[in-house]
């Protein structure tokens, strides 16, 4: 060490009377220099020192925020929803790097294809990578901070709604990125949107009755099967789900099942506890 705390302001840190930022700088210094640390325990009243040291092991404890939720308590978001976010496993960077490689090949799959006049590869497989990221938000299987989120002071249909809107973000963020790839098509390369929001309400719609994981996959069959029936009856013509009738029906299933979502939104206090 090439400098230490003066007496005056270690008498003043065992009083804890020092004041910021000398008392940052004493903390920081006292973690990392014995010779501090013994003049202090020598500087005073031993029930301030108790009370010094317990604040120095609280501030070498805490957490270190990390560069996504730094990000977001900087955009206004309050700490604890912040760290909820922050912790959802979506936003992990393997997620992220698999879905990035999975659209740069469908959008890839869908040039070399053109000879069909529709984008129906990316059109089938977007909508389910924003339900996909809802299987893997919550759940006592995919999730390393279950268990602390279950217990977390916050109602649980807010904190599936938290993770929800991280899964969207990013979802769809990179879904929207993926169809600006694709301007030969137009507006049918937007055809993914509705069917997304459909799919990703009903399957939270289903998660008080079957589960954060099963309720997700089984609506990723669902849409799954659906395509197989549509693309038997297309007859060459564009699938019915995107279709102007078709995006009119998801639309009105993603309203739906958004009410349905709302009203049971007391049950998921008790469904995604006993999961854990």
């Amino acid at each position: 060490m090439t400098w230490h705390v003066s007496e005056e302001d270690l008498r003043a840190y065992a009083r804890g009377a020092l004041a910021p930022p000398a008392l940052w700088s004493a903390d920081t210094h006292l973690s990392a220099c014995a010779t501090c640390r013994a003049a202090l325990a020598d500087a005073g009243d031993p029930a301030a020192l108790d009370a010094g040291w317990e604040r120095l092991d609280a501030e070498l404890d805490a957490p270190r925020p990390g560069p996504v939720e730094s990000l977001l308590v900087r955009l206004g978001v309050a700490d604890h929803t912040a760290r909820l976010l922050a912790a959802t496993p979506v936003l992990r960077r393997s997620w992220l790097g698999a879905v990035t490689a999975v659209l740069t090949l469908t959008v890839l799959a869908t040039h070399l294809a053109r000879s069909t006049g529709s984008p129906t590869l990316f059109l089938a497989l977007a909508p389910l990578l924003p339900l996909g990221g809802v299987a893997l938000a919550y759940g006592p299987r995919l999730d390393p901070t279950y268990e602390m989120a279950v217990v977390s002071p916050v109602h649980g249909f807010r904190l599936l709604m938290i993770r929800t809107v991280a899964v969207l973000v990013a979802g769809l963020g990179l879904d929207g990125l993926a169809t600006l790839a694709l301007p030969g098509y137009g507006l049918s390369a937007l055809g993914w949107l509705l069917p997304a929001l459909a799919l990703t309400t009903t399957g939270l719609a289903l998660t008080p009755r079957f589960g954060p994981v099963l309720a997700p996959g089984a609506v990723g069959v669902g849409w799954a099967v659906l395509l197989y029936a549509a693309r038997a009856a297309a007859d060459g013509r564009t699938l019915a789900p995107f279709t102007a009738a078709g995006q009119g029906v998801a639309a009105v299933v993603a309203v739906l099942a958004a009410a349905l979502l709302f009203a049971a939104r007391d049950r998921f206090d008790f469904s995604l506890r006993s999961a854990a």
